[in-house]
């Protein structure tokens, strides 16, 4: 009686753990299930990314305005964003979602700079390591060579150097992307890149893409990778634009059009990107509320 006692209680625990096991791994499954449905879901239905659009950050409140805001303003910034559970991504990590299917962040969110003001190494960049949080930079190369040349760096008109760039890209804080090599003018002759008046389609055609790839070049040659993305400067483009720089091999353009973007796995989602200007007319709080309501 006793042995067999003994034996039913060490079938009784068997069974019991058996039960167990079966139980944990069958709420693994489910759980994986579920992952994989909601995964699915998302990439079907698209997820929001709202890209910011800075330029100048100083502390001389009297050039403070459309384009320039404060140092103190873009720490708001960050903060409000970490505090609410948005990640600054980069547009190579979009764009593996968008490819590959690639997880993102639950709240992915853009913050770009264009035009690569020294200002933006000298301000944006530390508070970026601090805050932990990644920047994607939009340089005019003709600037960036003029003040490597001249070994210049001033926060109140200066732009990035080569050496700048190359510091803030190995830091895994900041990607380049392409802004043009020395066609960012808004003057009678032309806007950004538009097509000028009374030019020819292959002019037209053969200016823009050898400026850009100048750029492109120059870009892969200080920092070792290739801009994947291309951003309008001031946001300006012709009909036969996007084909031009979709044909350079480009994966993503940015535009001025302030609008929160949908990603899908469709890569017609990655062209014309909106953006929201980012002016120093408003606090974080009243800024973000108004952009990144659902």
């Amino acid at each position: 009686m006793f042995c067999s006692f003994k034996f039913t209680k060490k079938v009784f625990v068997v069974m019991c753990t058996c039960f167990l096991i079966g139980l944990v791994a069958g709420g693994f499954g489910i759980h994986k299930a579920v992952t994989a449905v909601q995964a699915d879901k998302e990439l079907e239905q698209g997820i929001q990314l709202p890209i910011i659009m800075y330029h100048g950050i100083l502390k001389d409140t009297k050039r403070q305005g459309k384009y320039v805001i404060s140092p103190e303003l873009l720490e708001s910034d960050m903060k409000y964003l970490k505090e609410n559970g948005y990640t600054p991504v980069f547009m190579q990590d979009v764009i593996d979602y968008v490819k590959n299917g690639t997880p993102l962040p639950e709240k992915p969110i853009i913050l770009s700079f264009d035009d690569g003001y020294y200002n933006n190494y000298a301000y944006a960049f530390p508070l970026a390591q601090q805050y932990d949080m990644k920047l994607v930079i939009a340089p005019i190369i003709t600037k960036t060579e003029e003040y490597s040349k001249a070994n210049e760096e001033n926060a109140n008109y200066g732009h990035i150097t080569w050496d700048n760039m190359k510091e803030m890209v190995d830091s895994g804080y900041v990607e380049i992307q392409n802004h043009t090599y020395n066609l960012h003018a808004s003057n009678q002759k032309q806007v950004g890149i538009k097509k000028r008046k009374g030019e020819s389609e292959s002019d037209y055609q053969a200016r823009i893409t050898q400026d850009i790839q100048t750029a492109q070049n120059s870009i892969t040659e200080h920092i070792g990778t290739a801009p994947t993305t291309f951003v309008y400067p001031f946001g300006a483009f012709s009909d036969t634009t996007e084909s031009y720089i979709r044909s350079m091999g480009f994966q993503a353009t940015f535009v001025c059009e302030s609008r929160t973007n949908i990603l899908t796995q469709n890569p017609e989602c990655l062209y014309g990107l909106g953006r929201y200007l980012r002016t120093n007319e408003t606090d974080s709080a009243a800024f973000f509320q108004n952009i990144l309501k659902q």
